[in-house]
């Protein structure tokens, strides 16, 4: 889920950059200091903006900087455990799929792609299910829920799981044979009764012809 953010910080300015313009100087740092940060609160920072500072700046003697109490406004990315995303595979490999979440990846693993027995196929980097026949392949765009968020400080280690076994999840096409199949028990449950009737019927005839 992205969120617009308004925050507040301290900012140490640097006698280097007094030559440029106030706004400039301060969002340069802040965007240094944050941005591509991961906050167990507040998800993955992708981008400040906005930058205002409140009041003059405070200069302390020998430290060859100006500090500036400033707000600013953040977009930050936070999944969330149960969230529906619709994503891209970006990646297929033995033991899963990885798909694109905004500034991070999450792994769908092969335990969680269908119920359906898969077989992976090195050469062409894809997932086939032997009784469904679901394909699976980079560049395909997936429905999937969002089971476990690992956050951590650096966005390399941070680490999301998603499932797409829940029914409506998946391709599109896995979807639609789902709702096509779901109503053929219907026609299935009509026929076996018929066959029983005739079953029954049968028997009366027979039971008729030995008396």
């Amino acid at each position: 889920m992205y969120n617009v953010l308004t925050a507040q910080d301290r900012v140490r300015l640097p006698a280097q950059n007094f030559t440029m313009e106030l706004t400039s100087g301060l969002s340069q740092i802040l965007r240094e200091k944050y941005e591509r940060r991961v906050d167990k609160d507040s998800g993955t920072v992708l981008c400040i903006w906005d930058v205002k500072p409140m009041g003059d700046g405070t200069v302390i003697p020998s430290d060859g900087a100006a500090y500036y109490d400033v707000e600013f406004s953040a977009l930050t990315y936070l999944p969330a455990v149960n969230e529906v995303i619709e994503a891209s595979v970006s990646e297929i490999v033995e033991f899963g799929a990885f798909v694109g979440l905004g500034p991070i990846e999450g792994l769908i693993h092969l335990s969680q792609i269908t119920n359906d027995f898969l077989n992976y196929n090195k050469k062409s980097a894809a997932f086939s299910g032997k009784e469904s026949k679901k394909s699976l392949k980079k560049g395909d765009v997936v429905y999937a829920k969002v089971t476990t968020v690992s956050l951590k400080q650096h966005l390399s280690d941070t680490k999301i799981g998603l499932s797409m076994r829940p029914v409506g999840l998946g391709k599109d096409e896995w979807v639609e044979k789902e709702e096509k199949k779901g109503a053929q028990p219907q026609e299935k449950g009509t026929k076996k009764e018929s066959k029983k009737v005739v079953t029954k019927e049968s028997k009366r005839k027979g039971a008729k012809k030995k008396e």
